[in-house]
């Protein structure tokens, strides 16, 4: 089943590079073996550019399932996904993450997100675009409310 999965996900990325609706990626989400929802990237064509296919795909899955995690479903994307995808899955508790081409493929391609990594360790003001940190004297307060909120969705 996975191999066919995967084949249609790069399928669609394929199709996607053909119709013009952004970058050469797709993805599914999948939940008890049924494929809850197909998803490409649209960055250029919704001049959006988290609208990857995976935070696509992730967004469209949590409204059609009515939830904000997806712990009992698997994704299957035509590439492996980029730092920001990473970030989505993990926040959004996927099970498991099928994956064609890799981040090399990737780059090779143009898409390359090594860069990325890179300014993850680097101190803040050292980065492409400086991290400048605003002391407020009420930094604190979202939080501190968060916490003595009793009836709260954790998550």
């Amino acid at each position: 089943m996975e191999e066919q999965l995967i084949q249609e996900v790069i399928e669609l990325a394929l199709l996607n590079v053909k119709e013009g609706k952004g970058g050469p990626f797709a993805a599914m989400i999948v939940k008890d073996g049924k494929v809850i929802v197909r998803a490409t990237n649209t960055v250029t064509s919704s001049n959006d550019p988290t609208a990857h296919a995976e935070v696509n795909a992730i967004r469209e899955a949590c409204r059609i399932l009515n939830t904000f995690q997806l712990s009992d479903c698997e994704l299957y994307t035509s590439c492996e996904p980029c730092p920001m995808c990473f970030g989505a899955i993990y926040w959004a508790r996927l099970k498991k993450v099928y994956f064609a081409a890799r981040q090399e493929d990737a780059a090779q391609a143009g898409f390359d997100d090594s860069f990325i990594y890179q300014q993850l360790h680097l101190p803040h003001l050292q980065r492409n675009i400086p991290f400048i940190r605003l002391n407020h004297p009420k930094y604190r307060k979202p939080f501190e409310l968060w916490n003595l909120t009793l009836e709260k969705v954790k998550y």
